[in-house]
């Protein structure tokens, strides 16, 4: 694992540490690139953000009047519904047919238009703007409305608007298997060491095998694009969540929208957790904090920010898979730790 945290006073802590069987594969550093998976969300928000303060796009635009007739309920579904998840999209990532694509063993490579296709077979989860839901479909929807909207990949689109100017040179939108730089290695469990509650369409990763684990670090997952894609290492998202939150990417009005939260579970939600446009608040034991979590095979990433965007903190297992309780409440600790190390 990677942690890395600067609490905005003086040079940041950063440690690295892995498992004795990994170092025949890599020898991990702090710097290294890796998946940053449903972090990516908060990017494609924020190059939305940046089309609508430039009169390009609006935030009550009707998904229709850009994708017309490719998303169930089109009409009633805005963009901001589909940043802050209250569409009511199936999450296309629950559809079997999709397990081959998301464990490295199909390689076809989804478009947005097949998955779209794919997603209107299934019921509605409930009337738009009507509760909240997390849905990676939605932001597969924002994906192809930037690229219709600018005529522009979503590659380019992140390296022309996000890390061309505030100097990422290890993030990028992946569009295939290959790494630009030094990059941790990223492992599920095999077969036969999987949890016994994965579902069988989940339980087989493609890969080379040794020590219980199969490397999928050099798989495409090839259904995973604008919800999922960015390549990035703990410093460079730092330096991006610096930019985002001190104005530097959105001027006032956009960041104001992209920080207008709706509860995710529903009013009195005790853990106080709300979902803005592609970022999520947490009112943590030591401060109230700014994140996203991803998790993609063989990585699972959280990223931290205060409202400054002076103080960060990042974390990323290199596993999607924590195998045991012990596991899920050792990484719960630490999203604490790494909370509070911000307030020190």
């Amino acid at each position: 694992m990677i942690v890395r945290v600067d609490d905005g006073h003086g040079r940041p802590i950063e440690i690295s540490e892995q498992a004795a069987w990994t170092k025949k594969d890599h020898r991990l550093r702090a710097d290294d690139e890796v998946r940053e998976a449903s972090n990516t969300k908060t990017v494609m928000a924020t190059l939305v953000l940046q089309l609508v303060a430039e009169h390009r796009l609006a935030l009550t635009d009707p998904v229709d009047k850009w994708l017309p007739g490719q998303v169930r309920n089109g009409g009633a579904i805005t963009l901001r519904m589909l940043l802050n998840h209250t569409s009511g999209l199936f999450d296309y990532t629950d559809d079997p047919a999709l397990a081959p694509a998301l464990t490295g063993r199909d390689s076809h490579v989804w478009t947005s238009e097949e998955i779209l296709s794919l997603v209107s077979r299934h019921p509605a989860l409930f009337e738009p703007g009507t509760e909240w839901s997390y849905s990676n479909t939605n932001y597969i929807a924002i994906g192809a409305v930037l690229e219709k909207a600018t005529g522009k990949s979503l590659a380019a689109l992140v390296r022309e608007r996000i890390a061309g100017p505030l100097g990422l040179r290890h993030t990028f939108y992946a569009t295939g298997s290959a790494w630009h730089g030094r990059h941790a290695h990223g492992y599920e469990p095999d077969a036969a060491h999987m949890p016994p509650d994965v579902p069988e369409e989940f339980r087989n990763y493609a890969g080379p095998q040794h020590d219980g684990h199969v490397d999928v670090t050099g798989d495409y997952v090839t259904a995973d694009g604008a919800d999922a894609a960015i390549v990035s290492t703990a410093g460079d998202w730092s330096r991006f969540y610096g930019a985002l939150m001190s104005g530097r990417l959105l001027p006032a009005a956009q960041l104001a929208q992209m920080r207008t939260t709706v509860p995710e579970a529903g009013p009195g939600d005790p853990d106080g957790l709300g979902y803005g446009l592609g970022i999520e608040t947490a009112k943590t034991s030591c401060g109230t904090v700014w994140d996203h979590v991803g998790v993609v095979p063989g990585y699972a990433t959280y990223n931290v920010t205060d409202s400054t965007g002076r103080r960060t903190a990042a974390f990323f297992f290199a596993t999607s898979t924590l195998l045991t309780r012990q596991a899920h409440q050792t990484g719960a600790a630490l999203m604490d730790a790494v909370n509070c190390a911000l307030f020190d």
